[in-house]
């Protein structure tokens, strides 16, 4: 078992990052090389904006090459949560997003001409106990007549031809879903951003940041950069970096483990008895469980395994035992069937669940997508380009409040806590 991304692993590594020192004079520079960052950076490139994107690692090493490799609309809540929170009109604006940014992904995919393995899969939010049963046939009701005819209700007998499981008791099919290979996508969208003329210097981590003018100085230990606006798109990783310039996301973040492996590849025969359905799946617990094939047809197959804000071997080692129990518990016939890839990475949480994009201490910032950002950056990425260019009518999220988080200073301490009181609900549920 290898402890690093299946997508990290499996992908062509960027090859366009630039040589030499950090230095210059740009319009713009985007500290962070995720989906959001790349493109931003992408779309200023292409108006004739000069960019620059610093990355602490490399392209895509935080979540967009760590995370489940589905791209699934809709939000973290239940629409009628979102209405009651937000109200009706700004609730169906942000779900349109999540559509909109699919739709998007699949528009640069053609243009730009990457290879990554989109396909509309559809996903399935499966029922985990009867007691879910009618939350989520109220949900999808609510959603089909409002936001998404695109949707239907399964009963737990349409789920034979879905999902090789006794375990789900009815299910909600969103039909504009989808999947693909995200360090394929990752990477191809950085040569694309490069192409376009962005530099993109990797093993760059922003050190320091400070007034110049109308404009920043942007330090590194590779050297210094001039420029007109900021954009932080560092989303959980805005926790990892101890320093000033992030020190504003930091209270606001929450950065959660998520857990991932990958079994070995499987026949056909295999997949005919687990996922029929080739689609993504999530299931309906708080502690719960996604899962989908590979496009070379691995299982991939995660979760909040523990209530943790540390992703390293021993770490993921510890996630992966619980998730491989919860496989051969969902699947008992994957009992024997290896595992070739663990891997975690975190997940940037907001108190409320809601991402935001919008411009606080000297920078512009689109992030906490709260799990649902391999979907979402893409958009938010050209949202924060066209802020960069004054235009502030694109962001579904613009006025957004965002306060702290109380006690909060960019390491957890409660999660702990979070995860006994999320556990005590599936129980009860």
């Amino acid at each position: 078992m290898q402890f690093k991304s299946y997508w990290h692993d499996t992908a062509p590594a960027f090859a366009s990052a630039q040589d030499g020192p950090v230095e210059g004079k740009v319009d713009v520079v985007v500290i962070g090389a995720g989906f959001t960052g790349l493109n931003a950076a992408r779309k200023l490139a292409r108006e004739g904006v000069s960019v620059a994107v610093l990355e602490a690692r490399h392209v895509g090493f935080g979540g967009s090459g760590r995370n489940g490799g589905h791209l699934n609309n809709g939000m973290a809540h239940g629409y009628g949560e979102a209405k009651a929170q937000l109200g009706a009109e700004r609730a169906k604006a942000l779900w349109q997003a999540y559509d909109r940014s699919i739709d998007m992904i699949e528009e640069v995919i053609a243009e730009e001409g990457i290879a990554c393995d989109f396909r509309r899969s559809g996903k399935l939010k499966l029922a985990s106990k009867p007691g879910h049963v009618a939350g989520l046939r109220s949900n999808f009701e609510l959603i089909h007549r409002e936001v998404d005819p695109d949707t239907r209700f399964l009963e737990a007998h349409e789920l034979t031809d879905e999902i090789g499981s006794d375990q789900f008791h009815g299910a909600m099919l969103y039909g504009k879903s989808g999947m693909m290979h995200m360090g394929r996508y990752v990477n191809g969208l950085a040569e694309a951003a490069h192409r376009r003329g962005a530099k993109i210097w990797e093993d760059a981590p922003v050190i320091g940041r400070k007034r110049e003018g109308g404009g920043w100085l942007i330090q590194t230990p590779k050297g210094t950069i001039r420029a007109e606006r900021v954009i932080a798109a560092t989303n959980a990783y805005s926790n990892s970096v101890e320093c000033a310039p992030l020190g504003y996301f930091r209270k606001r973040i929450i950065s959660v483990g998520s857990f991932i492996v990958a079994t070995r590849p499987l026949s056909e025969a295999e997949i005919a008895a687990t996922l029929p359905g080739d689609r993504t799946y999530v299931t309906s617990m708080n502690i719960g469980n996604y899962f989908r094939l590979s496009p070379d047809k691995r299982m991939i197959f995660g979760g909040r395994a523990r209530f943790s804000a540390t992703s390293d071997q021993s770490s993921d080692a510890k996630s992966g035992k619980v998730l491989r129990a919860a496989l051969t518990e969902m699947f008992p016939q994957m009992a024997g069937v290896g595992i070739d890839y663990c891997w975690g990475g975190m997940v940037g949480m907001t108190k409320d669940r809601f991402p935001r994009a919008g411009e606080a201490d000297g920078m512009l910032y689109g992030m906490g997508y709260s799990g649902h950002g391999a979907q979402m950056a893409t958009l938010m990425g050209q949202v924060l380009a066209d802020m960069a260019m004054g235009r502030t009518d694109t962001n579904p999220l613009q006025g957004l409040d965002w306060p702290k988080v109380p006690l909060h200073s960019g390491k957890p301490w409660f999660l702990p806590l979070v995860g006994v009181y999320f556990g005590l609900k599936d129980r009860l549920s």
